[in-house]
């Protein structure tokens, strides 16, 4: 066989949202021949003419393919699309937002229902999708072999990372890494909110801002190296009681352009607490250790 006629995994899509349809573009493009369902027909319809089956029921699409890839809304929508399935044998990749309990749970669900079960977690947007140089790709957790066994396949949209046997890693990775974003949204909007009344054009302080998170991200590899080690005074350029005394300068600079603390006061009050109860030459990295319960 020549790679242009080697046989492609077939497999079924439950969920034809952006994201669902995006995805089965990009298998049927490939050549995977794929079934879908979605709840409402009409989406599920629209792929026919790019060679896509169309299921009548979400029980017909699980039946038809050993794989079977979940898109939907959320973990509740997953559970009632499957309820009338037989997942006997399948093996069930949930590409559905959810938490990391979610997750296990829905592991242990699928395998007490004599499915495989790999939890995956989408770091890109539906534009991503079957754009290699875009950066996207998707988390996978559960077990390796079973990853291995589809990564060709499940690579076809977007990157695929594999982050552990434990169902709920790739959630957890997911929401950690979306969580930072939200965290530097925050400090951006923030730093747009302070000349938002100046004759500063925001597009001039753009790349400025940009080019200076990217200068500052590598910090998070000197602080993952702090908590593996323990050891806070590791490497510190600017020591903790050094950033506490900074505080009232961008206190004062927000108040003084009409701008509320909100998006800062919560981790400048971290930073004091881990000053009164740490050591004044530690990195900010203790921050994190008043933050686990």
């Amino acid at each position: 066989m020549t790679p242009d006629t080697v046989e492609k995994t077939p497999l079924t899509l439950l969920g034809l949202g952006a994201m669902g349809t995006a995805l089965a573009r990009t298998w049927l493009a490939a050549g995977h021949p794929l079934t879908v369902w979605n709840r409402t027909p009409a989406r599920a319809e629209a792929l026919s003419a790019d060679g896509a089956e169309v299921a009548d029921s979400a029980a017909a699409a699980v039946a038809a393919n050993t794989l079977v890839v979940v898109c939907l809304l959320d973990d509740a929508s997953v559970e009632e699309a499957l309820a009338g399935a037989d997942l006997t044998g399948r093996d069930l990749v949930n590409l559905t937002t959810g938490t990391p309990a979610q997750a296990r749970a829905r592991a242990r669900w699928a395998q007490e229902r004599g499915a495989r079960y790999l939890d995956g977690g989408i770091m890109a947007v539906p534009p991503m999708i079957g754009v290699p140089e875009s950066g996207g790709y998707v988390f996978y957790s559960g077990p390796e072999e079973l990853f291995e066994r589809h990564r060709e396949t499940l690579a076809v949209p977007t990157g695929t990372r594999y982050v552990g046997e434990d169902a709920g890693f790739a959630a957890l990775h997911d929401v950690a890494l979306l969580s930072a974003m939200y965290g530097m949204f925050a400090g951006a909007s923030h730093a747009f909110a302070l000349i938002r009344k100046e004759d500063i054009d925001p597009a001039s302080l753009a790349p400025l801002l940009a080019d200076w998170i990217v200068a500052m991200a590598p910090a998070v590899h000197h602080t993952a190296e702090q908590l593996r080690s323990g050891d806070y005074t590791q490497g510190v350029v600017s020591n903790l009681a050094m950033q506490v005394a900074g505080i009232p300068t961008f206190l004062n600079t927000a108040e003084q352009q009409g701008v509320s603390p909100e998006l800062l006061s919560p981790y400048f009050e971290l930073m004091r607490r881990r000053l009164a109860e740490g050591s004044g030459e530690e990195d900010v990295t203790g921050v994190i250790d008043l933050l686990v319960r």
